[in-house]
């Protein structure tokens, strides 16, 4: 399946989780087969070998861990407040609807590796700001920021690459 069909089976759902917000239900692509092994097949071209891959919960996580699995790495979950059960860092960010809390395990980075990062959506930028900032404070480099989709009106591009110069990031989607 080519990467264009792939995305096209992500929805748009309007008003979701509150007014005004158009959220993109990826539920569609992820339960089609070929169109979820086209997503991890093409972040795989980013992937670097002997690295570790994190993604942030929950939608991260999917593509984070099917890319792991495949390329035989290491999965780094970075996940809400109170989910991790060891010593962690915290990070506080904003979202385009929200605040909440991003935490990483102290130990989560082996050997002070790189790290390929992905999340489903590039909105704001908190986000992912909060959980390279997470990386970074577990010993950690992020070298590549992986998007499925990213919003460009609201800026979480432009962001990133004030703070982070150094870290390409690529998304599959732009709207």
């Amino acid at each position: 399946m080519r990467i264009d069909e792939a995305v096209a089976l992500i929805r748009a759902i309007p008003d979701y989780p509150k007014p005004g917000i158009l959220f993109q239900d990826i539920t569609p692509l992820l339960g089609h087969g070929p169109a979820f092994t086209a997503v991890t097949d093409h972040f795989a071209q980013f992937a670097r070998p002997a690295t570790s891959i994190a993604g942030i919960e929950a939608r991260g996580f999917i593509f984070a861990s099917a890319l792991a699995n495949k390329m035989h790495a290491g999965f780094v979950p970075i996940r809400k407040a109170g989910k991790l059960p060891h010593a962690v860092f915290s990070q506080n960010y904003g979202l385009e609807y929200g605040t909440d809390v991003l935490e990483i395990h102290v130990d989560a980075i082996a050997f002070a590796g790189e790290v390929l990062l992905i999340d489903d959506v590039l909105a704001t930028g908190g986000t992912l700001e909060a959980a390279i900032d997470l990386i970074h404070r577990a010993g950690g480099t992020v070298y590549q920021v992986l998007a499925l989709l990213e919003i460009r009106a609201l800026g979480g591009r432009a962001r990133l690459a004030s703070k982070y110069p150094q870290i390409p990031v690529q998304s599959l989607v732009i709207t």
